[in-house]
């Protein structure tokens, strides 16, 4: 089993480049996916999370109000590391069931946003990191999310500074390419992937 780390800045479009991995055929576990699975309604996760900030960041269905915490936590870093602290352990340990579910031979990728600012690095055999420029996560942001550009920058301001990340990194991404530009560059990585999952799987000579 290879085990990668694919992070980036918000709005830099991991999502797109998690999908074309798993269309070359990778095993994809998505830890945003998971922290929302553990904050859903009746779990532990969301009891926690109003115990910490109150019922007002409950939607009227009773589910968390993703963007009034988000309001709430992303300019100010002791509440953004009193959230972290209570999903992040719910997700490694979701995100760790997943992976021992995985085939032994399998390319397994985790979608990571905070693995740069959570000194995730060592946990993977490679880390993968996809880069825009800031006006270009901006604009997805504000355009495509609806976000206010307040919000966005105060987003973007509370993760690692793309010098960080490149600092980790064993392959970087750009992803201010047109889409087929991207899918040649995924298919590039996905070779390099195997090559070197097939590498680690190969007995040490005598």
């Amino acid at each position: 089993m290879l085990k990668v780390g694919l992070t980036g800045g918000i709005g830099a479009g991991k999502s797109e480049v998690s999908r074309l991995l798993v269309e070359c055929g990778a095993v994809l576990i998505d830890a945003d996916r998971i922290a929302r699975e553990v904050v859903a309604p009746g779990t532990p996760g969301l009891a926690a999370v109003v115990d910490a900030f109150g019922e007002d960041v409950l939607a009227e269905d009773g589910s968390l109000n993703r963007p009034k915490l988000g309001s709430l936590v992303f300019s100010d870093p002791e509440k953004l590391a009193v959230l972290n602290g209570i999903v992040h352990p719910l997700v490694g340990a979701r995100s760790r069931e997943l992976e021992q579910a995985a085939a032994e031979d399998a390319v397994v990728v985790h979608d990571v946003p905070l693995l740069t600012e959570n000194g995730l690095a060592p946990l993977y055999d490679v880390v993968i990191v996809v880069e825009a420029r800031p006006e270009t996560q901006l604009d997805r942001l504000v355009r495509l999310r609806g976000m206010t550009e307040q919000d966005a920058r105060a987003r973007m301001a509370a993760q690692a500074t793309r010098e960080q990340r490149r600092e980790i990194a064993d392959i970087v991404i750009d992803n201010d390419v047109p889409l087929a530009d991207l899918e040649r560059r995924v298919k590039e990585v996905w070779a390099e992937l195997l090559r070197r999952a097939h590498a680690t799987s190969q007995p040490p000579r005598e």
